[in-house]
């Protein structure tokens, strides 16, 4: 954490106010984009001072977390944590539809207890259906099999780094004091911020591509009876040109004068 730290004073590090400053904004574009981008990302915080505080910022804009304990193999093993969500829903079920009230009294406590136990533990998470796309920790040694597992997976990870830690294994770092439950609120809140902002420029271009998606469609809605149009104009025009044709082309007969007329009626009584 050298780079990090401004100075050393009896006996404690200072860190460069400056340089977090400049992480917290680059780690709030990487999140924003992958919060535009409609993937999630996993706020992972189980110590007692950023519980309330993860839970209830990262709540708000409707991402997963996890303030309990970091269950082994939540990432690596997701399948298996999916199958326990899942068991979760099927006593939510069971509980809506009447099957429940057919056990005994001693297997509803049973089954209460395993489910009050899933939902402390992974209710935070029963709608992450697939990997995140980021993890976010707040105290990298706290959380270092949760680091280790996303490494694994090749999953880039956000962390709040204080001067005790090691910042190799993590993709963006910033550095700030994660003891104290005012920095960790400031950290997370600048986060939720970008996601936030991320999510709702997501949602503005989704009504933009509807809307236009609906202008083409009547766009195309529109051009058959402009075609029908178009050709009943042309089909008029024909006909009109047609008959000018006709009248062209057919033979032109002079009317019998006065002198003729006689002659021709005496023509058709020696016929007849």
């Amino acid at each position: 954490m050298a780079p990090y730290i401004f100075m050393e004073k009896n006996g404690i590090h200072i860190i460069d106010l400056h340089k977090t400053v400049l992480k917290v904004d680059e780690a709030a574009a990487a999140l924003k984009q992958i919060a535009k981008s409609g993937r999630r990302v996993l706020f992972v915080a189980t110590k007692k001072q950023a519980k309330e505080i993860v839970a209830e910022k990262v709540a708000a804009v409707g991402m997963p977390y996890v303030t309990e304990r970091w269950a082994g193999g939540m990432l690596t093993n997701f399948p298996t944590i999916r199958k326990a969500v899942k068991k979760m829903a099927t006593i939510d079920k069971m509980t809506n539809d009447g099957t429940f009230d057919n056990f005994s009294k001693r297997e509803k406590l049973q089954i209460a207890r395993q489910r009050a136990k899933l939902e402390k533990n992974l209710g935070s998470i029963a709608d992450l259906t697939r990997l995140p796309a980021a993890l976010f920790v707040v105290d990298v040694q706290k959380e270092a099999n949760a680091v280790k597992e996303a490494k694994r997976l090749s999953i880039p990870v956000f962390a709040m780094v204080d001067t005790c830690c090691d910042p190799t294994d993590i993709d963006y770092v910033i550095p700030a004091n994660d003891d104290a439950a005012k920095s960790i609120a400031v950290i997370v809140d600048a986060m939720c911020a970008a996601i936030a902002e991320g999510t709702e420029e997501r949602k503005l271009e989704k009504e933009k591509e509807a809307q236009e998606a609906e202008a083409e469609g009547a766009k195309k809605e529109g051009k058959p009876r402009i075609k029908k149009a178009v050709k009943a104009s042309i089909d008029a025009e024909e006909a009109a040109v047609a008959e000018v044709v006709a009248a062209v082309e057919t033979p032109y007969e002079e009317p019998a004068t006065e002198a003729e007329a006689p002659a021709e009626e005496a023509a058709a009584e020696k016929a007849e």
